[in-house]
């Protein structure tokens, strides 16, 4: 369907429109299905371009726009973006759901793969925040959805560069809760646990052998619908997705940190 049609449609139907990273598979995946379940103009971007075209097949060309994407540019997301806003005329959701995973010793991961998690789950969340800034603000009650992960409550064994990179972003996303309220956009993330994804495929990590993976990624997805439509105010900035994630982070919370670390001391040790 041409571009035309797209804003013609949104105009005439008030639809929403939200653009998620790392959307050709898995949580992404889930995230955009259940979005254009909902009505959504969904702008699905991937590097994974086969992916995508079976995710707009399922969709629909008339829900759907896709893009491929590095995450890691900001010429690649300026273009993107544009081009989605001049389709539809507004941003109503950002869900910045690209990341990558290394798993093991910390020193037995090599540099450069531990480079490449900072500059994809760190960079690209800051890029694309960056670049969507002034289409959000020109939206009424604009929100952005960040991905964090449980691993950001307490930095995890076996996962360090992978947590601290969930630390940046749930970093980031406090900052710019406040910052961004001035301009009537809501910025949080979530906090899942491990999720069936592939992404967790042939992890070494001990934690997720202890503590199993109960979440799907439809549970996330559905997560994140209810936060991007909740009434709450911009002070919600946290969101738990599971039982067991939001039992540890309201342990965390209110625990010291020497039993903080013995916990975590203990989901990681081999038994």
């Amino acid at each position: 369907m041409p571009k035309h049609s797209l804003k013609h449609q949104l105009k005439d139907r008030h639809k929403r429109t939200v653009f998620i990273t790392g959307a050709a598979a898995g949580i992404g995946r889930a995230i955009a299905t259940l979005f254009a379940s909902q009505g959504w103009i969904v702008g699905a971007a991937d590097i994974d371009e086969i992916g995508l075209v079976r995710l707009r097949e399922e969709i629909g060309n008339d829900l759907c726009l896709t893009y491929r994407l590095d995450v890691t540019s900001a010429a690649e997301w300026q273009a993107a973006l544009a081009d989605f806003h001049n389709a539809t005329g507004r941003l109503d959701a950002l869900i910045n759901n690209a990341g990558i995973l290394a798993s093991g010793p910390y020193e037995s991961i090599p540099l450069e793969k531990q480079t490449a998690i900072i500059d994809i789950n760190v960079k690209g969340v800051m890029t694309g925040c960056y670049s969507a800034f002034n289409y959000l603000k020109d939206t009424p009650d604009a929100c952005v959805v960040n991905l964090a992960s449980a691993s950001a409550i307490y930095g995890q064994p076996s996962l360090a560069t992978y947590s601290a990179s969930k630390f940046a972003v749930k970093g980031l996303t406090e900052a710019l809760n406040l910052e961004w309220e001035a301009h009537g956009i809501r910025v949080l993330d979530m906090l899942p646990l491990f999720v069936q994804t592939a992404m967790v495929t042939d992890m070494d990590a001990q934690s997720i052998k202890n503590l199993g993976v109960h979440l799907t990624a439809d549970d996330v997805a559905a997560r994140i619908m209810k936060a991007v439509n909740s009434g709450h105010s911009a002070s919600k900035v946290h969101w738990t997705v599971g039982t067991m994630t939001a039992l540890m982070y309201s342990a965390a919370n209110l625990s010291p940190d020497w039993i903080n670390r013995a916990v975590n001391r203990w989901i990681s040790k081999k038994k």
